[in-house]
């Protein structure tokens, strides 16, 4: 697990794209957070890093967005959903088992169709110490992601702070 520390939306956007730099096809991000944490900034750093330009909104009401980049994204927002298995009706099972990228908000909500393998974000409001400030926890579910880590840790997350203060 790695724990960043983020000041700005900016810096939240920025830790999305470095994560976005090393993901690979197949990859599933669940993204976890309160109203208001950054879900969706951190989701357009990882489409930036894909090379998808345009702005990235949330499809809270669509539940899924799909962009094309280098690899495609598949940008799932669940918050809407009252059964998880309603998903398998929008092919869900297909977008997870398929060649692109799935970032899933609101991950938690449906924890009993994720696959066993996933990359979890969570981030976390930090307004004590700022109102933009954030806690961005990285951790890779499943076995075959652990050296994975270390590839995030060796990351420059350009200036973010490693369970630090923001200066």
């Amino acid at each position: 697990m790695i724990r960043i520390k983020t000041c700005s939306a900016e810096q939240t956007v920025n830790v999305g794209k470095r994560l976005g730099q090393m993901l690979k096809q197949g990859d599933i991000i669940c993204l976890i957070g309160d109203l208001g944490a950054g879900k969706t900034a951190f989701t357009g750093g990882i489409a930036d890093a894909l090379g998808i330009t345009g702005y990235i909104t949330s499809p809270t009401f669509t539940i899924i967005n799909e962009y094309e980049g280098k690899i495609p994204l598949y940008h799932f927002d669940v918050y809407r959903i009252a059964d998880p298995e309603e998903l398998y009706e929008l092919g869900f099972d297909e977008y997870i088992d398929g060649d692109g990228i799935v970032v899933i908000e609101w991950a938690d909500l449906i924890k009993e169709v994720l696959p066993s393998e996933y990359i979890q974000v969570t981030i976390e409001k930090d307004t004590e110490n700022g109102e933009n400030e954030r806690i961005i926890t990285i951790e890779f579910k499943g076995g075959k992601n652990e050296k994975r880590l270390e590839e995030i840790k060796a990351l420059d997350f350009g200036g973010c702070a490693y369970e630090g203060t923001c200066s």
